[in-house]
């Protein structure tokens, strides 16, 4: 799917509001006893509840089947996958680089999540301190997988073709020269729309969400604006079956077979939603930022 095949709103930390079946809102209450289409009202907290407005981050949902409709959680392997504090080696005070991570076999089909490894980071996950950084190396579909993570926002950067993250509130296509940022917690999977599977970077954040750096003595234009950033637009799976949903917590991964999908939010309001941000856009200062597609002008 190409992106313009995609719809999205613009903004950064606005308030959205997006249903993809007419009428799934409720109209000036967020959880009415009796939410419009027979759906679930729930709320998905990005900050406390008490929070100043300036800095609360929430979202209302209204899905097909409450989101605590799955058996319980286990354990299951973290592959290459690792999580601060890196205690496990001592810290090498040497100069270290790496290659790029190799793309898997194509005899070897690895999804998103099995195709993470992680390459280092700082502070402790268990105290929302510090970040991670990972490099992802996919050549499969994630079908019947979903994955969340529960222990910081994750900033997707493609190095290798694109991907499209089908979360909760609403898929993205992310190509290279984009990044991509999926709230602490919201659920997706990862499709590979490019042939030869997909490599990128991702940095795991578990402290206070990204914001956008302020202006100050360079005034009221330049570098990033809110406008250029694209969230979401509701759309949402109603299928029954088997599928898997992993999510990382504590360091950790854990799976619970679902028999439905978790993709089933139809409509959403609220300021925590996944985001995109095309690098072309930025502007930075003191030098010619934009070349003009005529060069006598």
């Amino acid at each position: 799917m190409a992106d313009d095949e995609f719809h999205y709103a613009t903004g950064f930390g606005n308030e959205f509001t997006s249903e993809a079946v007419e009428g799934a809102l409720p109209a000036g209450r967020n959880s009415p006893q009796r939410a419009p289409l027979g759906l679930y009202a729930e709320q998905i907290s990005g900050t406390a509840f008490t929070q100043p407005r300036a800095v609360n981050r929430r979202t209302w949902v209204y899905r097909i089947l409450p989101s605590a409709k799955h058996p319980p959680f286990r354990r299951i392997g973290n592959s290459n996958l690792r999580s601060t504090p890196f205690d496990e080696i001592d810290p090498d005070p040497n100069r270290l680089r790496w290659d790029p991570l190799p793309l898997p076999a194509s005899d070897t089909p690895v999804d998103f999540i099995d195709g993470i490894f992680t390459v280092g980071g700082n502070g402790d996950v268990r105290t929302r301190d510090g970040m991670a950084v990972h490099i992802y190396a996919a050549n499969k579909d994630m079908r019947d997988r979903y994955f969340a993570d529960s222990d910081g926002e994750l900033l997707v950067v493609p190095e290798l073709n694109a991907i499209i993250a089908h979360t909760e509130l609403g898929p993205l296509r992310v190509s290279p020269g984009e990044i991509a940022v999926i709230p602490r917690g919201i659920r997706f999977r990862v499709e590979l729309p490019d042939p030869g599977g997909a490599r990128g970077y991702l940095c795991e954040n578990f402290g206070q969400a990204f914001t956008l750096p302020e202006r100050g003595p360079i005034g009221a234009n330049g570098l990033a604006n809110e406008r250029d950033f694209l969230a979401p637009h509701a759309a949402f799976e109603e299928r029954a079956g088997d599928v898997q949903v992993v999510t990382k917590f504590a360091g950790n991964l854990w799976a619970a077979d679902y028999d439905h999908s978790p993709l089933d939010v139809v409509a959403w309001h609220g300021n925590y939603a996944p985001y995109k941000y095309d690098t072309a856009n930025f502007m930075v200062l003191g030098t010619v930022s934009f070349e003009h597609p005529d060069p006598s002008i």
